[in-house]
């Protein structure tokens, strides 16, 4: 009778230690498991800006092979804004259907795309693309940068470092004449609950100013954000299109 209490009691103590030990190992495997999510997270973003690196080199590879820049391809099921599976809408030169849309793979000749043929980021969305409509279109218009020459041309795409005023004056901005705007929306793309700054770089289809600075979280002045922006300098732009021929 005493060795079955005996018993009773060593079993009753080792399921407690064994929910001890359990307890113990959700702990670790949960301190295990967020640093490597911050790894992955990480080389997702590193990718990503070799993604819009590479982006930056084939646009200006289009203006060097024709004269000018790509539009966006757009993706909004109707006549106006039709599926274009990844080639810049519209696919001839001339002024775009849309100034702000996604990056044009297709025509780009791009290879990092979604099952539709849109340019994508590390976390699979889509990357975004604006291009100028200054000068009546010139930047998009075949022989247009070229009629007009290297003094007229004024593109007017601006990146600030916030979309509050104070933030986005000629002082402080990053840049007033960006030729085109190329931006990933980074890992909570598809989570609700983005700030002011990022609900600007989604203003569409037409979009002049746009948002770049460090991810910040909800909680923050203008709530969160996670894009990663990047621009094509007029400047670059035009030595390669004038080391092409392309310019004058």
């Amino acid at each position: 009778m005493n060795s079955t209490r005996s018993y009773k009691k060593q079993l009753g103590f080792t399921l407690v230690e064994m929910a001890v030990v359990l307890i113990i190992l959700g702990f670790l495997l949960a301190a295990a498991l967020l640093p490597l999510q911050a790894q992955r997270n990480i080389a997702a973003q590193l990718k990503t800006e070799e993604i819009l690196a590479g982006a930056k080199v084939a646009l200006i590879g289009f203006a060097q092979t024709h004269g000018r820049l790509p539009c966006p391809a757009t993706n909004g099921g109707s006549d106006v804004f039709p599926d274009d599976m990844g080639t810049a809408n519209p696919n001839a030169s001339g002024g775009c259907v849309v100034q702000t849309g996604f990056l044009p793979a297709k025509t780009l000749g791009l290879q990092s795309v979604d099952a539709q043929g849109y340019a994508v980021d590390a976390w699979q969305n889509r990357i975004r693309y604006a291009v100028t409509k200054a000068n009546n279109d010139a930047f998009t218009t075949t022989n247009g940068m070229n009629d007009l020459g290297v003094a007229l041309l004024k593109p007017d795409l601006k990146v600030c470092a916030s979309i509050s005023p104070s933030d986005c004056t000629n002082r402080i901005h990053l840049i007033d004449n960006a030729a085109a705007v190329i931006f990933s929306l980074g890992a909570t793309a598809n989570q609700p609950g983005g700030g002011a700054d990022e609900n600007q770089n989604l203003t569409t289809p037409i979009n002049t100013t746009f948002v770049s600075h460090a991810m910040t979280m909800p909680t923050s002045a203008n709530g969160e954000f996670d894009h990663m922006v990047t621009w094509l300098s007029p400047y670059i732009l035009y030595n390669a299109m004038i080391t092409a021929g392309q310019l004058h």
